[in-house]
């Protein structure tokens, strides 16, 4: 196994520990800033998010800089993406951080891709993720990073950030699935 896909796997088993600190009873206090009163345990939770997310960034790197671009690393790095941001958003939504509508507008949209890239798969194509896949990624990892910091520091000033951004995310997310069907739309019609 490449380095590309060890650092994609090392993202995929930061998740469970990633989870523990988001929804465990943790016995950690609240961080009192600024008057905003923050879950120690959150803090911590986003901080293993954050270089979960960073690692989809450096396999790709990686795989690109040395030349180890692979049929496996190009399906595993999207389901380490799609696992990662679904684990997160259910545990939001548990924690009334996120509406349950865009959690499944969310991993509704992840599903539907992971079918087609299966599909292609099958065929012997493989999709690699568009600019647009890639933008609403990011957003996704901003919205989460918000809401698992309760708003932090934009609380502060009174702006709602975290709620904008799951609204630009979700956005993105329809946006970038309508986009990847009508592009991919001829490998469902070569499977019926």
């Amino acid at each position: 196994m490449n380095l590309p896909n060890k650092i994609t796997l090392s993202r995929m088993c930061l998740i469970p520990l990633f989870m523990v600190f988001l929804v465990a009873p943790l016995p950690f206090n609240n961080l009192l800033i600024f008057g905003e009163t923050i879950p120690v345990a959150h803090l911590i939770a986003t901080g293993i998010f954050i270089i979960a997310s960073v690692t989809d960034w450096l396999d790709g790197y990686y795989a690109r800089k040395l030349g180890l671009v692979t049929n496996f690393g190009k399906f595993l790095d999207p389901l380490a993406d799609k696992l990662l941001i679904t684990a997160a958003l259910i545990a939001l939504v548990e924690l009334q951080l996120v509406a349950a509508w865009m959690a499944v507008v969310i991993i509704s949209r992840e599903f539907a891709v992971t079918g087609i890239r299966l599909v292609a798969a099958a065929d012997g194509e493989v999709i690699a993720a568009s600019q647009l896949g890639k933008l609403k990624t990011v957003s996704q990892i901003i919205a989460i990073s918000a809401c698992m910091l309760h708003n932090f520091p934009f609380e502060i000033i009174g702006f709602p950030f975290a709620t904008l951004s799951i609204w630009i995310a979700t956005i993105l997310t329809l946006i970038s699935g309508i986009d990847y069907f009508l592009k991919n739309q001829h490998i469902l019609l070569k499977s019926k």
